[in-house]
């Protein structure tokens, strides 16, 4: 059975950091993502700009175990990457906080079409104040939905612009 973490060395330029990648998520070993969080941490080069390196494959799966690739405790791992600029870091925060907080407003909303679903099958037809009161209540829902996908769209238009514009500082 594999570990539950890993030490490892990561290279970037001329740094080295040596990293203890602990399994995430209810998970019995440590993948990639675990890894590449990790790296984050110590390197301050964002997950998403990452080009992580071992035995001259790049990592790309996220979900790969690391035994699975063959990274045991006290292997080397390079890392490509630069840090973003203290101005987009600012605009990443935002982004992931926001990130976070439609995701709990999205878990509040399946939780409460669940109890309007709920409410809709015990409503007998002759409650006719009830159903015009879920009638409106489904309309909020409805409109709270639509405004949530035009939110999620700037978001992704966002996130695009800022992943463009860190390419073309790459290049």
């Amino acid at each position: 059975m594999a570990a539950a973490e890993l030490n490892v060395t990561v290279t970037h330029s001329s740094e080295k950091h040596d990293l203890h990648v602990t399994a995430q998520q209810d998970r019995t070993e440590p993948v990639v993502q675990d890894l590449a969080r990790a790296v984050e941490e110590a390197t301050g080069v964002p997950l998403t700009f990452q080009k992580l390196i071992f035995k001259g494959k790049s990592l790309k799966e996220m979900e790969m175990p690391l035994s699975a690739l063959g990274i045991q405790n006290g292997c080397r791992v390079m890392l490509i990457g630069e840090k973003s600029n203290p101005e987009e870091e600012v605009e990443l925060k935002k982004l992931k906080n926001l990130e976070k907080s439609v995701e709990k407003i999205a878990n509040h909303l399946e939780e409460l079409s669940k109890e309007l679903a709920g409410i809709q099958q015990i409503l007998p037809e002759n409650f006719k104040d009830s159903r015009l009161k879920r009638k409106g209540l489904v309309k909020k829902v409805q409109a709270f939905l639509a405004e949530c996908d035009t939110v999620e769209e700037n978001i992704c238009q966002e996130t695009e612009r800022l992943q463009s514009t860190n390419l073309a500082l790459a290049e």
